[in-house]
């Protein structure tokens, strides 16, 4: 079997980005990616908006021609997927890791296909992929969506939009634009800061006017399947005619695949332990890039800050001996 360099866990723009830092430097790797090529950008809405600009989602120095200032999710596949097939990336796709093993002086990883062994590995998987959930009854219903991708199912049904960040807003936006009556259930007093700054307006005119109707200080208690219950900020509960529950409600990394590959976890955010100088875990040769470094913080890293990573991980790999591992874990 074929001793790889590196082997990198998730084919998004940062597991891109540690591969072309890889080619670079003509290291032997290989990317194991879950579904496509950027697989959560193309599950992202259909008529998204990045809130970086094209030039700060750029990998491997190679520019990102957008025709707007803030380039949208099917540019970004464009860009992403193109650079994958000009540069002939190394990619498996529609291949899922199972499970990372440790032995001495290398690792196995094991996958839905095949077995690997290579001499580190990093792991750059995001976040997308396991909703937050609310934890309530009815969440299990058919009319429950964690994921939105565009509007038109929702027109002129009644909408419960569950939260106040970029997603909900969006959402309760393109829906209500669409013909659905939308109410957001928010649980804290105002829509989020971090809101991207040309929506923000849109969404408190359109609240403050009575076109979309708000409950802040509010909790979804339980769904039904014609109506759904929540608490208000009287701590009253309360019933409203419901046909579709959109739980925007935020994504979690795989906290059970990092803590099965010997990573620690810390705190009540579970942020994966890391050295930031290198992105190195507590085990040796295994490193994190991208957004999965936040725990569930995840506003804490994004494309256009771990870019970086790359370069910095690739950089500690080349300074080190290949190969030379120790049997306890680097604290």
């Amino acid at each position: 079997m074929e001793m790889l360099d590196i082997l990198i866990i998730g084919g998004g723009p940062i597991g891109l980005n540690c591969a072309l830092e890889a080619r670079k430097h003509h290291l032997n790797y290989l990317i194991i990616e879950k579904g496509t090529i950027v697989n959560s950008l193309y599950h992202y809405p259909l008529y998204m908006k990045f809130f970086s600009t094209a030039e700060k989602l750029e990998i491997g120095e190679i520019p990102f021609i957008s025709a707007a200032t803030k380039p949208g999710r099917q540019e970004a596949l464009e860009y992403y997927q193109g650079i994958t097939r000009q540069k002939n990336l190394n990619i498996r796709l529609y291949e899922k890791v199972l499970n990372v093993i440790r032995h001495e002086g290398y690792f196995e990883i094991r996958t839905t296909k095949a077995s690997y062994q290579a001499k580190n590995v990093i792991i750059a998987t995001g976040f997308y992929d396991i909703p937050n959930l609310m934890g309530i009854p009815g969440e299990e219903l058919p009319k429950v969506k964690h994921y939105y991708t565009e509007p038109y199912p929702y027109a002129q049904q009644k909408i419960a939009v569950v939260g106040s960040s970029n997603s909900a807003v969006d959402a309760a936006l393109e829906t209500y634009r669409k013909g659905a009556e939308v109410t957001m259930i928010i649980r804290h007093a105002e829509i989020s800061p971090t809101v991207k700054y040309w929506v923000k307006p849109d969404i408190e005119n359109r609240i403050a006017e009575g076109s979309i109707k708000a409950h802040y200080h509010s909790v979804l208690t339980e769904i039904k399947e014609h109506s759904v219950v929540f608490r208000d900020e009287s701590g009253t509960l309360r019933e409203i005619d419901n046909d579709f529950v959109l739980a925007m409600t935020g994504y979690l990394p795989d906290f059970d695949f990092l803590k099965n590959s010997g990573i620690e976890l810390q705190g009540d955010c579970l942020n994966p332990f890391y050295h930031p100088e290198t992105m190195e875990t507590n085990v040796k040769n295994l490193y994190l890039a991208g957004v999965v470094c936040g725990g569930k913080d995840t506003h804490l890293w994004f494309i256009e800050n771990s870019r970086i990573h790359a370069e910095m991980i690739v950089n500690h790999i080349l300074s080190t001996s290949k190969g030379s591992f120790t049997n306890e874990p680097k604290m």
